[in-house]
């Protein structure tokens, strides 16, 4: 349990997620999230000096050109050319733990304010060869760095959609089911959209493309969401001939970039917007569950986080979950004992807005501070599942 990591009240954004081989498919991550957060700061934080800053962590999972470089690059593009910065890459929970490691950080001295970064770029993946000497003449394999991951656990030996129909197999979750609770993670995301997106508003920073050398476009709002309804859903035909998720109950890959500054009180009410609430860390919670059982580690890693912070599911008043699976969300509800749609993911999640990985967790973070601080203050809890069974779990304060 923290007593002293604090995040600054609107010290964060998130820009626009944006479909997969979308308006983002040439954008280098890490140019685009580092001119995104300096101009973020120039415009909504023009008092901060990014000078002042002690570390900067650079989340991001999908390598792109020059990635032996990432966090140092990171961190001077954004403006702290003498700040040390650090990769970290944990798949679906990259932020989570990158907010974990800055509280950790800031808990024992070593730091007084970090910069969480997260950057990727789903689009246009990496093709990779490797050496393979048993190959006929050495000749190499090949990876889609995306998509065959994507595809294929090397420890579980399954893909991810199996993962999780055998978790409703286990479970006795039907396909009606996830159709009900992707339909109704669609009508969340409208409120998130209600009054010319007043919601979203509060925390989303537009992304400006270069488009040849004499053109810039501004990218202010989510680009991907498809329109749905019951009857589509239901008219959706199951990946797996044995399975319960359609293409409708399962997220897509997107392209975006966040940032969240994790700070020591003091600091924090320096940086944060005058009057504001104050916006504490709580607790973290981690867990791996069985093998190709991805979908629910979420589960005794916030069961771990609650523990931590002596909180019992009832005090969590907003939960916000990376769900890829319509199975994580119907899971988790079932053995927490609450309920999957009122509190819980409010104003949409990943199920539809999509999955850029590393920015994913950050902005159902942002979310969660921004609807407790609407609703006048409580505790929240946001957690995910990740590549290789396991799970993250950050339960912070508002208040």
């Amino acid at each position: 349990m923290f007593t002293n990591a604090y995040i600054p009240y609107g010290g964060y954004y998130c820009s626009p997620f944006v479909k997969w081989q979308g308006a983002l498919a040439g954008e280098h991550p890490i140019r685009l999230g580092g001119a995104t957060c300096k101009r973020w700061m120039a415009e909504r934080r023009p008092s901060w000096d990014p000078s002042l800053i002690d570390y900067v962590h650079l989340g991001n999972t999908v390598y792109m050109k020059h990635a032996f470089w990432n966090g140092s690059w990171m961190a001077a593009l954004l403006g702290a050319e003498r700040t040390v910065g650090v990769w970290i890459s944990q798949a679906c929970s990259t932020f989570t733990t990158s907010v974990y490691q800055a509280a950790l950080a800031v808990e024992v001295g070593s730091a007084d304010w970090v910069l969480n970064v997260g950057a990727d770029r789903m689009s246009n993946g990496p093709h990779a060869t490797w050496h393979d000497p048993k190959g006929p003449g050495g000749f190499p394999e090949r990876e889609d760095w995306v998509m065959d991951n994507f595809r294929f656990d090397p420890w579980a030996q399954e893909p991810m959609v199996d993962t999780a129909d055998l978790i409703a197999k286990e479970e006795g979750i039907t396909k009606e089911e996830c159709d009900q609770l992707a339909w109704a993670r669609y009508e969340q995301y409208q409120r998130a959209l209600a009054n010319d997106r007043e919601f979203q508003k509060r925390f989303m920073f537009p992304l400006e493309v270069a488009v040849g050398r004499k053109k810039t476009i501004t990218i202010d709002a989510d680009q991907g969401v498809s329109e749905s309804s019951p009857e589509a859903l239901s008219g959706l035909k199951p990946v797996n001939e044995w399975g319960v998720h359609s293409f409708g109950s399962q997220t897509h890959p997107a392209d975006a970039n966040a940032a969240l500054a994790v700070c020591s009180h003091e600091r924090a009410r320096e940086l944060a917007e005058p009057g504001s609430p104050d916006v504490q860390i709580v607790s973290f919670g981690y867990a791996r569950a069985e093998k190709a059982r991805m979908g629910k580690a979420p589960v005794p890693a916030t069961e771990l986080a609650l523990q931590k912070a002596g909180l019992a599911p009832k005090d969590i008043k907003v939960w916000k979950t990376h769900s890829p699976f319509a199975v994580n969300d119907i899971n988790m509800a079932r053995k927490l004992g609450i309920d999957p749609y009122d509190h819980l993911n409010d104003y949409g999640c990943s199920l539809i807005y999509g999955h850029p990985q590393a920015p994913t967790m950050g902005r159902h973070i942002i979310e969660g501070i921004e609807q407790l601080a609407m609703e006048g203050g409580g505790f929240g809890c946001a957690t995910g599942c990740a590549a290789g069974d396991t799970a993250a779990t950050l339960i912070f304060k508002v208040g």
